[in-house]
């Protein structure tokens, strides 16, 4: 048996209300109004396809044997690097082994995720991989003022294949590939730029995702009356996106929510983002048809097995929707997408040249908060030095990797720095204790200062940490965040 061992998903805690965009730039297009319904997702400052993908699959790995993942897949169309495997990063953020390990980046359409999908289970199934990870995540730019701006949403999903305590097995595929473009992004643009809506709709999304749709249940021997959820993808209106079911022969009730009002597309990631929606609410012996658009459609079928009921708990989609807060001030959306430039100071000036070599070195101390552990006294410390911490002890070389990503944390003290350069100031920043021992010092995210408190529980998520626009390079680290 093949098919899915785990899922997980993230979606940024901040929600952009609509009718922000449209108090701020609806004297200059009105028609706005007609998508203005609801909320969006949008990333911190700080979140971008990248570590959205980390904490991604950090929630679909919980509870899940790291060391059994030998292969991992990253699908996007807003990646931080074109030449510097992105899905590297994840790996090494995941602290996953890098031998015996396979990483591979999908991209340049949005439905590069259920391609990843559908490598990974021919990697498990062919192949003999242990378990494959896959992971698609989406922050796509766009200008203000402008439909995308409404339609889009940012977010990952992540799904761990495998043979053993499946949950939803795989039973078959159809794919259509064609270049079909209804919107695009040029190897240069920051934007997408797209075509007619009525055209897209009547030439794309209602002919292909229903030509591959029935191609699946064909290939299956399988009616739609056989299928409990249909999962697929449309950035249009909610009428566009239940319009597709007509030559399905799908009644609403099988018709997956797209989760339109309350996070938005989110591009590559959506249609995984949707399956793990649709997952959290399945039984056994449900069917679900999972497909995806951008330049033809993959269909997936998958059979929900008894083995979903043990799976440990996760945030998944549920737990990320009702981790919210509301943003109201469009200007902040602005800022935080590089849509506006606003003076600095001088203190932002600084060069942020990086080292690579040195990079390299310290790639497990930066990217996946790993430090050590001293084998004779068992004191954990970060970062890893070769004299241990503790004064009783003073061994020195007698350090073992230890990860502190995963471990629970308290704040031990915190400041709110106004002098500091912050896109969102103050800068927060504090001494973090960990459970089990190990202390070190952190930037704070998304939290206020008045809501910050010593004693308070702390998670670790990867942000990124600087931008060196000099030479177009995202650097990356662990922040802190405040539990509530």
């Amino acid at each position: 048996m093949v098919g899915i061992t785990a899922y997980g998903a993230y979606i940024p805690k901040r929600r952009l209300n609509r009718m922000a965009i449209i108090q701020s730039m609806g004297w200059l297009a009105p028609a706005l109004m007609t998508a203005a319904a609801g909320e969006r997702s949008m990333c911190n400052w700080d979140e971008d396809a990248m570590t959205m993908a980390v904490a991604a699959a950090r929630d679909c790995m919980t509870g899940m044997d790291k060391s059994a993942v030998s292969a991992a897949y990253l699908a996007s169309t807003s990646l931080p690097f074109k030449e510097r495997q992105n899905c590297g990063i994840l790996t090494t953020a995941l602290n996953l082994p890098e031998e015996g390990l396979v990483t591979a980046d999908f991209t340049a359409s949005l439905k590069s995720g259920t391609t990843a999908l559908l490598t990974g289970i021919d990697a498990v199934r062919g192949e003999g991989k242990d378990h494959v990870l896959v992971t698609a995540s989406d922050a796509r730019q766009t200008k203000c003022a402008w439909f995308f701006e409404m339609w889009y949403g940012d977010g990952a999903a992540s799904l761990l294949l495998g043979k053993d305590n499946v949950i939803a097995e795989f039973k078959g595929a159809h794919s259509v590939s064609c270049d079909f473009v209804g919107a695009y992004r040029g190897a240069n643009a920051k934007f997408d730029y797209g075509w007619e809506e009525r055209w897209i709709r009547e030439q794309g999304f209602t002919k292909i995702i229903p030509a591959a749709i029935n191609g699946a249940l064909e290939k299956c021997g399988l009616s739609m009356d056989d299928i409990s959820k249909v999962v697929y993808p449309c950035h249009l209106s909610p009428r566009v996106h239940q319009s597709i079911a007509k030559p399905l022969k799908a009644g609403p009730e099988k018709i997956q929510d797209n989760m339109a009002a309350v996070l938005g597309d989110t591009g590559a990631a959506h249609p995984l983002m949707m399956f793990v929606a649709a997952l959290e609410e399945a039984n056994p012996g449900d069917k679900i048809v999972v497909a995806s658009f951008g330049q033809g459609c993959d269909a997936l079928v998958f059979e929900v097995t008894d083995n979903i009921k043990k799976l440990p708990a996760r945030a998944g989609v549920k737990g990320s929707l009702a981790n919210r807060k509301e943003e109201a001030q469009y200007s902040k959306f602005q800022k935080f997408r590089d849509l506006v430039n606003v003076e600095m100071g001088i203190r932002a000036e600084a060069n942020k040249q990086t080292a690579l070599s040195a990079m390299w070195r310290y790639r497990k101390q930066v990217l996946g908060l790993v430090g050590g552990k001293c084998t004779k006294c068992g004191t954990p410390q970060y970062p890893k030095v070769r004299m241990c911490v503790n004064p009783s002890c003073g061994a020195v070389d007698t350090m073992e990797e230890h990860a502190f990503a995963d471990k629970a944390g308290i704040i031990k003290s915190y400041t709110g720095d106004m002098l500091a350069v912050s896109v969102d100031p103050p800068a927060i920043y504090g001494l973090i204790q960990f459970e089990g021992g190990g202390r070190a010092l952190f930037d704070f995210t998304d939290c206020e200062l008045a809501d910050v408190k010593v004693g308070q529980p702390v998670k670790m998520s990867l942000r990124m940490k600087y931008y060196d626009e000099a030479r177009d390079f995202h650097g990356y680290y662990w922040k802190a965040v405040p539990q509530t």
